[in-house]
Formats: C-alpha cells, sequence, structure tokens
C-alpha cells in the first residue's frame, strides 16, 4: 500500500535554505542517502511573504476603520434613533461580521479576508457593549466597559485561534489594566506596580502557552518584555512613590492574578522556563523598592542620595536590558533584544540630563553620556557574543538527542 501523501510544513525561507545546506552536506558524508535527503527536503517548504502583503494590509486597516467607524456612531449617541433601535442595529451588525468571519473561515475563503471580517466581529463587539450600556444609563467612560470588552474578544481569539481579536483584546486589556486601578486613586507608585505586575501576569501567561500556541505566547512575552522596562523606567524617575503605596481592591486583583499566572507556569513548567516569570517577579520587587525610595525633585542641588539613586536605577536597567537580551536571544525572540536596546538608550539619556546634568554640564556631559553608551554598547556586545558561542556548543549535542 502506497503511502499517504504528506503535506508540506511551511518553515522561514532562512530556516529552509539551511536544512538543505545541511541535508547536502550530511549527503555528502555518507551519513544519508541522496534520495534520503530529497525525501526530508520535500517534507518543508518555503513560507510565502505574501502575509504582509499590500491587500493584508488594507484589508486590516480597512477593518480597522469600519470598527472604529461603528464605536464612533454610539459614541455620536444616534439622537434621531431609539436606543431599543440603536441596540438592535449594532447587535446585527456584530453578529453579522462575527457569523460571516467563521463562514468564511470553513469555506477556505484567504486568510486576510477572514482576518478582516474577525477584526471587525472583535471591533463591533466593543460598539455593541458601549450600546448597551448607554441603553442602560450607564457611563460610556467606565473602564469596565473596556474590560468586558477586552473578555470578549481574547474569548473570541481563543476559541477561533484567530490573531487578529487577539490582539483587539490583548490591546483594550492593556488599557484596562492600567485605567481601572487609576480609576479609583491616580498614584505615581501605582503606576510603577501595574508595570511590574503586567511584567509578571504576561511572562507568566507567556510561559503556559509556548508549545501549545506559540503566536499568543509571542505577544506576551513581548508585552511582558516591554512592561517589565517601563516599570524599570518608571520607578527611576524622582520622587515618583513620594505618596506611598495606595492599595485599592482592583490593585489587589492585579498583584493576585499576576501571582496566580507565575505560580501556573512555574508549576507547569519547572526548570529554565520558571525562570522568565521569577524573573518578571524580581524586577516587581526591584522597582517597587525604587519607586519607594525618595529622595525629591529639586535638579540644582543634587546630593549623595540623588546619585545613589542614579546609580542603583541605572544598575538595575541594565540588568534587566541584559536579561531580555540573553531572553531574546533564547527564545529567538528580537523584539526583546531591540525594546532592551531602545529602552537603555532613552533611559540612560533620561538619568544624565535629569540627575547629571546640574553636576556634569556642557560638552563634559555629552562625553560622559558617550562613555556610558560605549561601555555599555560593549557589554551588550560581549553577552550576546558569549550566548551565542555557548548556544553554538551546545548544538551537537542537541542534535545527537543529549538535549531534553
Amino acid at each position: 500500500m502506497d503511502a499517504p501523501a504528506v503535506i508540506p510544513r511551511t518553515v522561514p525561507p532562512r530556516q529552509l535554505a539551511w536544512l538543505r545546506t545541511e541535508l547536502a552536506g550530511w549527503a555528502s558524508d555518507g551519513l544519508i542517502t541522496d534520495d534520503q535527503a530529497d525525501r526530508i527536503s520535500t517534507r518543508y517548504s518555503a513560507a510565502s511573504h505574501t502575509r504582509f502583503s499590500i491587500g493584508r494590509a488594507l484589508l486590516t486597516i480597512g477593518g480597522g476603520f469600519v470598527g472604529i467607524g461603528v464605536i464612533w456612531l454610539v459614541a455620536a449617541n444616534l439622537d434621531q434613533l431609539t436606543p431599543t433601535f440603536r441596540f438592535l442595529a449594532v447587535t446585527a451588525l456584530w453578529l453579522t461580521f462575527l457569523i460571516g468571519g467563521e463562514v468564511m473561515a470553513s469555506r477556505k475563503v484567504s486568510a486576510p479576508v477572514v482576518g478582516a471580517g474577525r477584526l471587525l466581529a472583535a471591533m463591533g463587539l466593543g460598539a455593541v457593549i458601549f450600546q448597551a450600556a448607554q441603553s442602560l444609563q450607564v457611563p460610556a467612560y467606565e473602564p469596565r466597559l473596556v474590560g468586558l470588552w477586552s473578555a470578549g474578544a481574547l474569548l473570541h481569539g481563543y476559541l477561533t485561534r484567530s490573531h487578529m481579536p487577539f490582539f483587539v483584546g490583548l490591546v483594550t486589556g492593556v488599557v484596562w489594566w492600567f485605567w481601572q486601578p487609576l480609576w479609583d486613586e491616580p498614584n505615581g507608585l501605582t503606576v510603577v506596580l501595574l508595570f511590574g505586575a503586567g511584567a509578571v501576569l504576561a511572562s507568566g501567561l507567556a510561559v503556559l502557552h509556548d508549545q501549545h500556541l506559540d503566536a499568543y505566547a509571542w505577544a506576551w512575552r513581548t508585552v511582558g518584555g516591554a512592561m517589565a522596562l517601563l516599570a524599570m523606567f518608571a520607578a527611576a524617575i524622582p520622587d515618583v512613590g513620594r505618596d506611598g503605596i495606595a492599595w485599592t481592591t482592583w490593585m489587589i486583583v492585579a498583584l493576585v492574578a499576576a501571582g496566580l499566572a507565575a505560580a501556573g507556569a512555574v508549576a507547569t513548567r519547572p526548570g529554565l522556563r520558571a525562570l522568565e516569570p521569577l524573573g518578571a517577579v524580581v524586577v516587581l520587587g526591584v522597582a517597587t523598592s525604587i519607586g519607594l525610595w525618595t529622595t525629591g525633585t529639586d535638579t540644582s542641588s543634587v546630593d549623595a542620595a540623588d546619585w545613589g539613586h542614579a546609580v542603583v536605577s541605572v544598575i538595575a536597567y541594565v540588568v534587566l536590558a541584559v536579561g531580555l537580551v540573553v531572553l531574546g536571544t533564547v527564545r529567538d525572540h528580537p523584539p526583546l533584544t531591540w525594546m532592551a536596546m531602545v529602552g537603555l538608550v532613552v533611559f540612560t539619556t533620561f538619568q544624565s540630563f535629569a540627575v547629571f546634568a546640574p553636576i556634569v554640564t556642557g560638552a563634559w556631559l555629552f562625553v560622559v553620556l558617550g562613555t556610558v553608551f560605549l561601555g555599555t554598547g560593549f557589554l551588550f556586545d560581549r553577552a550576546r557574543r558569549e550566548l551565542a558561542h555557548a548556544l553554538d556548543s551546545e548544538s551537537p549535542t542537541s542534535s545527537n538527542g543529549a538535549a531534553r
């Protein structure tokens, strides 16, 4: 009986080129036959770059514009229509987008078209929620409405394994994460805690998604890295914690949710993967401690406490940036590396002009700043080279099956 036909797996063109080069080398060394090399090669095909085509971009932008337009119409209140009719009209549009997107997916319609339909459904859900709030005389500017929108869009994304609703849910979820606690008690240190807790939550979710939903893990890991950098940046602002920690119900809920995500990741993914959420917990603790260290805001008089605060902040930020570079290399996640490098430049510039400028003025400030950049750049490059060398030295072991 003939063997069943194998559907080629799509991989990035660079990986496919590497694989074919390796197969040719193995065949020439006699490790495998030419026929075996050909059979292995046919199991993979180059992923098309058309998914980033102009058509996909226009469909995505168009879907976003239509969705925003529908929400805008709701916000405009449509006074010429009754509240019931407005709600029914918006709900009918949302159901049309929702069902239409899934029907197109079942009929194997082009992925960009299906994505645009699902994007419209995710945006339309927000219009339904805001219109329902208006009909029930609930203020449309309350953050809980954004939270409901995020929960619905994320549920849609997970149930259909579609990226567009997930993206809408992720963005609205981040907005709600900060808006809801700050709605009750706006406070500088609250922002630091929310950034740090967000890093813990996103890092834990990224680890939980690994090897199950890699695309979602990629998104959560990106959010976690950004939150960690922002937490350390906000904590380093002089006197950010002068009002102390304002404990509210939503702040406690955020910290508990972050802790549960980290605990779940550590419990289900022990080993090196657990270091990722644990590192985010360390970032939360360090950022909170730096934020609580108040030194004043008088830049005309910089004392030893100001110097100490700045030095500790810079060291903590550099360590975090190097850690994200390592994580980005190990996880093959370039955005983490770029965020770390750009964040370090912005952070160092901010610290130099905010703290050191009153002491080191004029051209000497730029000399000092350039020296700092050269030093951190050297550390970055050295860490990257050593890590790449370590990974290369471990690859033969992995290929022989000794790796996990």
